[in-house]
C-alpha cells in the first residue's frame, strides 16, 4: 500500500513538473527541488545555454601551435556563481572514420586522450571561453573537431574545421605506375615525411594548377587526379576541368599511384656537390658526413613550397629518385611554370648531386 502510494505521489509531481517546465523545441531544461547538488551548481530553469566557434575554420601548418576557439553563455545571463560546467573536444579525421575523444575538463580537471596527450589544454582567458589550444600541430591533425558544452541537461555543441596550409604531390613506385595499394601508398607519403592527401587538399591544390593525369589514393580510400588542361590521354578534350574520381576502391586489391600532403619544414634542404658527382651511395655519405641525411620527396617539396627552394641542378633523394625544385622557370630548367622537376628513379649507379636535410637551421 505505502509503494503504491509512492508511485501515485511520484506520477503527480512528475506532472505537475511537465506542465510548470518551459518548453522550447530541441532545447533541454530541467527543475531542481532542492537548493544545489553540493557540487557549487545552483538550479536553474527555463535557462538556455549556447555555444559558438566565432569562426568555421581554422588555417595553420605543422609544428606550429593554433587555438582553435569556442565560447559559451546563457541566457537569460546568471547571476550565480560560476558554475563547473564539462566541456569535451572531439575529432573527425579529415580521412572519415569514427570521432575520436580529444580532452574533456571539468572546472580545474583535464584529461586529453591518445596523440593529443600533453599537446592540448583550454584556453580559459576569460568565463565563458572553452577555446582549444593545441601545441606541435602534426600533417594528421587535420580534420572537423567539436566542441561540446555540458550543464546538467543542457548539452550543446559546435564543430570548427582544422586545415593545414601545405602542398600536395603525386608520387608513384619507383618500379613504376599504379603499383601502390591503400596501405602501400599511406607507407610511402609516411616515408617521404608527408601524409595521404585529403580530397580538400587536392581540390585546393588543383586550384592552383596541379594537373596530373595519373589517378592516385586519396586518404578517404578514393582514387581521383585532378585535371586543369583536358587532353586525350586524360579522358578527352571533352570532358571539363576538374577533379576526376574513380570512387572508392577495394583497399587491398587495386593498385594505383598517391597523392601526399606536407606542410612546413623545420630543418633545411640544400643542395650539394662537393666537386664530383656522385651515385646513390655516395651522396648518401657526403651528406651524412656534412652532419645531414638525404632529403626526403616531403622535404623537397615543403622547402620549394614554403622556403622558395630554387636550384636547376638535379640531385639524389632518399628514395633514390633524382628532382630539382624551381620557383622562377628560365630556360634549361624545364617548363614555363614553377614546380619539382622529376627524372623518375634512374639506377643507382647514375652520377647526380644530392639534396641534403639538416633538421635544424643554422
Amino acid at each position: 500500500m505505502i509503494r503504491c502510494l509512492q508511485t501515485l505521489l511520484l506520477l503527480l509531481l512528475g506532472t505537475r513538473l511537465t506542465q510548470s517546465a518551459p518548453t522550447i523545441q530541441n532545447n533541454f531544461f530541467y527543475h531542481d527541488l532542492f537548493d544545489g547538488n553540493g557540487n557549487r551548481e545552483i538550479p536553474f530553469s527555463g535557462v538556455r545555454i549556447h555555444v559558438d566557434p566565432t569562426q568555421a575554420s581554422v588555417f595553420a601548418v605543422r609544428g606550429s601551435n593554433v587555438t582553435l576557439p569556442c565560447r559559451f553563455w546563457y541566457e537569460p545571463e546568471l547571476s550565480s556563481p560560476t558554475r563547473e560546467v564539462r566541456v569535451k573536444w572531439s575529432w573527425l579525421p579529415a580521412s572519415g572514420g569514427q570521432e575520436v575523444d580529444v580532452m574533456v575538463a571539468i572546472g580545474s580537471r583535464c584529461r586529453s586522450f591518445g596523440n593529443f596527450r600533453g599537446r592540448v589544454q583550454l584556453r580559459r582567458d576569460v568565463p565563458g571561453d572553452a577555446a582549444l589550444f593545441m601545441t606541435e600541430l602534426q600533417l594528421n591533425d587535420t580534420g572537423r573537431y567539436r566542441c561540446e558544452v555540458v550543464d546538467g541537461l543542457e548539452d550543446k555543441s559546435t564543430f570548427i574545421d582544422l586545415e593545414l596550409r601545405g602542398v600536395v604531390f603525386p608520387y608513384q613506385h619507383p618500379r613504376g605506375r599504379y603499383l601502390l595499394s591503400f596501405l602501400g601508398a599511406q607507407q610511402v607519403c609516411e616515408e617521404q615525411d608527408s601524409s595521404l592527401a585529403t580530397f580538400t587538399q587536392l581540390l585546393q591544390s588543383w586550384k592552383e594548377g596541379l594537373n596530373w593525369c595519373n589517378a592516385g589514393w586519396l586518404a578517404d580510400g578514393t582514387v581521383q587526379y585532378p585535371i586543369t588542361r583536358p587532353r586525350v590521354p586524360c579522358g578527352g578534350h571533352g570532358l571539363a576541368a576538374g577533379v576526376r574520381n574513380y570512387g572508392r576502391r577495394r583497399l587491398h586489391l587495386h593498385h594505383y599511384d598517391v597523392f601526399c600532403f606536407t606542410s612546413s619544414l623545420r630543418g633545411r634542404v640544400y643542395y650539394l656537390q662537393p666537386y664530383r658527382k656522385m651515385n646513390l651511395t655516395e651522396a648518401q655519405q657526403v651528406c651524412h658526413e656534412d652532419g645531414a641525411e638525404v632529403a626526403k620527396v616531403g622535404q623537397l617539396y615543403a622547402a620549394w613550397q614554403f622556403r622558395g627552394l630554387d636550384h636547376c641542378d638535379a640531385g639524389w633523394l632518399a628514395d633514390g629518385s633524382v628532382r630539382y625544385p624551381i620557383t622562377r622557370p628560365r630556360k634549361n630548367c624545364g617548363p614555363s611554370e614553377p614546380g619539382v622537376r622529376s627524372f623518375g628513379f634512374p639506377p643507382p649507379q647514375h652520377k647526380h648531386g644530392v639534396y641534403c636535410y639538416k633538421s635544424v637551421d643554422e
